[in-house]
């Protein structure tokens, strides 16, 4: 737009000074030239003022020569001559997804890998990163405003088969993943660094396995969970049998408390209590008593 403004300026100039030579024109001169003069202020004008967006940086190239200074968001007075282009700083994510609506490219984006027994994994997987606002002007110089797919996705994906071969397909599924994911964040991070970006975080969002390990660990999960009903039931069972045992074993120590805590005495005195009781009852007749200590013989006339 600047320069399409500077342009217009001078064909008014060279217009106007073209009418400066004919007589029956030279009135339209002054003019053109006037309007010469003001299309080219506005244009060089216009391009001495430069607005940078919030979260973002200006990188400054003359005449593809790039300056080592960026413009931070805000309005700068600026060489009309510069170029600037805008680098995005704040953060960024870049998906690889099996599913072709969740990636950043359209289909099946997934990463798949060779496990070290040999099987193919197939990984989702989301990576948070951002711009060095001090490196954007060697990323420019070095790479390009296309350092998405120059750098994220090539180095993510080739990192993440460097590193999977050294893990099993079900530990990467179940046991190792975390470590996997650390293993890879280093190695990315590291990769990263040298060519002017942040990685802030590394998602493993999916793993999926063949569908034949898959159903195998999906049985052997299903054997374990059977496994532990069955040992909370024999445990009720056991616990259900032993409250059983303490209860008999209390009423059997009752009982022998009971039977060993009445003396021959306090017997003697219960059978005479009842035998005087009989003895007072107008249908007893004759009472015999051997006086050996043994208990008497009570006859009715009934």
């Amino acid at each position: 737009m600047v320069l399409f403004t500077v342009i217009i300026g001078v064909i008014l100039f060279l217009i106007g000074s073209s009418f400066s030579n004919n007589q029956s024109l030279s009135k339209f001169a002054r003019p053109f030239k006037v309007g010469a003069v003001i299309a080219i202020a506005i244009g060089l004008m216009s391009s001495m003022f430069k607005q940078i967006d919030a979260g973002k940086v200006g990188v400054q190239s003359l005449y593809g020569n790039v300056q080592p200074d960026i413009l931070e968001s805000g309005l700068h007075v600026i060489n009309p001559l510069l170029d600037i282009t805008d680098f995005d700083i704040q953060t960024q994510n870049y998906t690889m997804s099996a599913v072709h609506s969740e990636g950043a490219q359209e289909g099946d984006d997934a990463i798949r890998v060779l496990s070290n027994d040999g099987l193919e994994v197939v990984i989702d997987l989301t990576v948070l990163y951002r711009v060095s606002p001090s490196e954007s002007p060697k990323i420019y110089k070095q790479i390009g405003v296309d350092y998405i797919d120059k750098i994220v996705r090539p180095v993510t994906r080739t990192r993440i088969r460097d590193n999977a071969v050294y893990y099993d397909a079900v530990a990467l599924y179940s046991t190792k993943r975390n470590e996997f994911q650390q293993r890879i964040y280093k190695s990315i991070e590291d990769d990263f660094k040298t060519r002017g970006l942040v990685l802030e975080q590394l998602l493993i969002r999916n793993i999926n396995l063949p569908a034949s390990v898959k159903l195998s660990i999906e049985s052997k999960i299903n054997a374990e969970q059977d496994a532990q009903k069955m040992t909370f039931i024999l445990q009720k069972e056991k616990q259900e049998a032993e409250r059983k045992r303490v209860e008999a074993q209390g009423i059997a120590d009752y009982q022998r408390i009971i039977s060993t805590g009445l003396s021959d005495k306090q017997l003697q005195y219960e059978q005479i209590k009842a035998q005087k009781e009989l003895a007072a009852s107008p249908n007893t007749k004759i009472i015999f008593m051997n006086g050996k200590g043994s208990a008497p013989v009570i006859l009715s006339d009934k």
